[in-house]
């Protein structure tokens, strides 16, 4: 036999990791861990522990403690204890600290590697190569942020105590993608490790004791759901960040619904895989095998569904399947081989369930005859074709090694299956025209976009969703918003509520200032005037009571009318931004040439001094966010790989804004204009004491340029119609600025799409204030950033 026939013939043979030294590590702590709080090792107070596995073998590694409500009372007011000492420190003591922690992670990567392993089930070589490097990335990315983050953020605090629940996948990679910023900004942590796989985060805290890190600055309570859900629920804490499935997501919108804990999550995915017929197809294929294969398909951002050009599918099939018959599957300590073991029983029989379903539903199920282990949580790489778009297989995140294969015609059929779920957390694009992959890229509906690559992450580079996939970053400098608000909205005063007041005397009326009392106005939408579905108005009354007019009495089918008129615009978004900024200098302009008529209107229920100061300085602030139009934009990342990626400021979409009631024509304009400037569209709701100033808006609309259906205004009794705005499934985000209970409201309400809600929390805000009123904070919300990574060079 040849050497050639020999290699070609040779099998693998096993080359394991060795798990002394981890192993060692567990038996220092005899196998039993309790939580980590205010620095020291805390017994659970109920005195509960549970077992955590081996999922390659079934075999028990240690036993930790089970955590209570009380055990996260404990923890959160250790981290209340230490926030005032750990903000007192200068940037430069915090950013020392954040840089010991990961020359700390980088001394122990080999240990932390193998202990990941040995508690998820993932291959070495992940782990080895992938996890802890990028562990270490995070801690030095953010020691970098924590120097600089007074002079890039003034005006900025910490949340304060945040709590933290990270899932299994990536059980330390996600710990630092959530401990990093929080740390850098300021803030202490509580953290929540998942349940299948604690240890890591508990040899973290082992870190964080050799590192002298302050007590009570990172606790780590461990526990399964209940556990997190004391820490969701906890008054204590500022900020909740999680990530996890969709639907524990949703739970915990709901329940901080009525707190005024900041909120970020980072949920499930079922992200597209699209090939087109030009791309280089051996490349696609190795590129698939880490999209789909990588931790077993247990990722959130896995390619899980492969979208391929008709006139190459059966082609690409094949040689899927040829790829698929070398995997190795095995013992995830052996270096040789590529897919792991499934974490745990439970997510094994969900993942056999749904393939058996999606088998009934007409899919093709396809497995390599490669050898399975007998031993342990094992599932074969599977490749289901013949995938209804509406099959559960591709509407549903299977997470684990399961592909669903369909086909498409056109680049436009592309991106409409590739859009066609409720998710939107990555995708990858695969064509060797980087114009025709970019021009699809930026169609997608995906918080990142890999182009001819594939799982690429850093922590200078912004992750996160779209849709129910989630909202909030984790990493880069949108990452760092999430544990940062403005000093003065922290610190902002209880909203009262009061009776409009004007602050003057009624002056004798004239022509402009008493309009006739059968003044009626219409709904504006769609760029056109309409009359409510209800047929009904409602009186509105100056400050003296005199009757000033009626407005429109706005019901659902107004608000489903101007969502579906508010859609229609959308191309606004894809107007350019010049374009956008001179509208919004028109607007500016035609309202200036009516300051004197609309100031007199107003001045009956807010008083002159007040109605002039609003139109002064809307049509300042007009001009404001006409200037940050065109220079709101993104930024080009250089991550430490051949890529660059482009962090692109895309709109929301469709705003739901309900205006603020004592400011009537400022707070409108403080709301709709940042969210037009950058490309969204806008049903507002305007205020309920005075929505007469409709009529005037939407007259200056109409001579400006502004295409229809960019703004919509419904009048009518405000929590009717924020109730409808915030349950309808087709709009992408609510602002509420009204009172507390509005906030609490409209959160709770928008939990069935998981739209962004961008409240006041019932504090009151100085609108006639330019550093409150207006400016970046504002413009923030207003877009969403998608990374497009794309490799450069042969």
């Amino acid at each position: 036999m040849s050497i050639v026939e020999k290699f070609m013939t040779m099998e693998y043979g096993p080359a394991l990791e060795d798990p002394r030294e981890a192993l060692r590590w567990l038996d220092r702590h005899d196998g039993r861990f309790g939580h980590f709080i205010n620095g020291a090792w805390q017994a659970p107070t109920a005195g509960t522990y549970f077992d955590t596995m081996d999922p390659s073998t079934s075999e028990k590694l240690a036993t930790v403690a089970q955590g209570s409500a009380a055990d996260v009372d404990s923890a959160v007011k250790a981290a209340r204890a230490a926030l005032p000492a750990w903000q007192s420190l200068t940037s430069h003591a915090r950013a020392r600290y954040l840089y010991a922690l990961a020359r700390q992670v980088q001394k122990h990567s080999r240990w932390l590697a193998v202990l990941e392993t040995l508690n998820n089930g993932k291959p070495i070589r992940e782990s080895r190569d992938i996890d802890i490097p990028l562990v270490a990335r995070h801690f030095y990315h953010h020691a970098g942020w924590a120097q600089l983050l007074e002079q890039e953020f003034p005006g900025y605090t910490a949340c304060g105590v945040v709590g933290q629940i990270i899932p299994w996948n990536f059980p330390l990679l996600m710990l630092a993608w959530k401990i990093a910023p929080a740390l850098a900004t300021g803030n202490t942590v509580v953290l929540k490790p998942a349940e299948f796989t604690p240890l890591t985060a508990l040899a973290f805290a082992h870190i964080c004791q050799e590192v002298g890190l302050p007590a009570g600055v990172v606790n780590i309570v461990t526990g399964d759901g209940s556990t997190g859900e004391a820490l969701v629920r906890h008054p204590g804490v500022d900020k909740i960040a999680f990530t996890g499935s969709t639907e524990v997501g949703r739970a915990i919108r709901k329940a901080t619904a009525e707190s005024h804990k900041k909120l970020s999550l980072e949920l499930g995915g079922k992200s597209p895989f699209i090939i087109f017929e030009d791309a280089d197809l051996d490349s696609a294929v190795e590129g698939l095998v880490d999209g789909i294969w990588l931790n077993q398909g247990q990722v959130c951002c896995a390619g899980s569904r492969l979208l391929m050009q008709e006139s190459i599918a059966d082609k690409l099939i094949g040689k899927i399947q040829d790829r698929m018959n070398t995997l190795r599957i095995g013992p995830p300590l052996d270096k040789a081989i590529d897919i792991g073991a499934i974490v745990a029983r439970v997510q094994l029989e969900r993942i056999q369930r749904l393939v058996d379903q999606g088998v009934a539903e007409g899919a093709a199920c396809w497995q390599p005859s490669i050898p399975v282990p007998s031993q342990g949580l094992y599932f074969p790489p599977t490749l289901l074709s013949n995938v209804h778009p509406t099959s559960v297989v591709a509407q549903q995140e299977i997470f684990g090694p399961v592909l669903a294969a369909m086909t498409f015609r056109t680049p436009r059929e592309a991106v409409e299956l590739a859009n066609n779920t409720v998710y939107g957390l990555a995708a990858c694009v695969w064509s060797e025209s980087i114009n025709a992959s970019l021009h699809v890229a930026a169609q997608l509906k995906a918080g990142v976009v890999w182009v001819n690559c594939t799982n690429l992450f850093d922590a200078a580079c912004g992750f996160g969703g779209y849709r129910e996939s989630g909202y909030g970053r984790e990493g880069g400098r949108e990452g760092l918003l999430e544990y940062i608000e403005p000093a003065w909205f922290k610190n902002a005063p209880p909203l009262h509520t009061t009776p409009l007041a004007m602050d003057q005397p009624p002056e004798q009326p004239s022509d402009f200032a008493a309009p006739p009392i059968d003044r009626t106005v219409k709904l504006y939408i769609g760029g056109k005037q309409a009359r409510p579905d209800s047929g009904y108005s409602i009186e509105v009354h100056g400050a003296d009571g005199r009757l000033l007019g009626e407005a429109p009495l706005g019901n659902r089918k107004d608000i489903r009318n101007a969502v579906e008129a508010a859609r229609k615009a959308e191309g606004w978004g894809k107007a350019t931004a010049h374009n956008r900024a001179q509208v919004l200098y028109y607007i500016a302009e035609n309202l200036s040439q009516r300051r004197e008529e609309i100031a007199g209107r107003l001045a009956a229920v807010v008083g002159k001094k007040q109605a002039e100061a609003e139109v002064r300085l809307g049509i300042e602030r007009i001009f404001s966010y006409a200037a940050w139009a065109d220079k709101y934009d993104g930024a080009v990342h250089n991550p430490p790989f051949r890529n660059v990626a482009l962090a692109m400021k895309e709109p929301v979409g469709t705003v739901g804004v309900v205006c603020p009631s004592d400011v009537p024509l400022l707070g409108f304009i403080s709301l709709a204009m940042p969210a037009i400037a950058t490309g969204n569209t806008v049903i507002a709701i305007p205020s309920e004491k005075y929505p007469l100033i409709t009529s005037d808006l939407y007259q200056v609309f109409e001579t400006s340029d502004l295409p229809d259906g960019v703004v919509n205004i419904v009048t009518g009794r405000t929590a009717d119609l924020m109730k409808t705005l915030a349950e309808h499934d087709d709009v992408d985000a609510v602002w509420c600025f009204t009172d507390e209970a509005g906030a609490a409201a409209v959160k709770t309400l928008s939990v069935g799409n998981l739209k962004q809600v961008f409240t006041n929390e019932g504090r009151a805000i100085d609108w006639f204030d330019v550093k409150q009123g207006e400016g970046r904070w504002f413009l923030d919300h207003t877009v969403q950033v998608k990374n497009i990574w794309v490799p450069y060079g042969e």
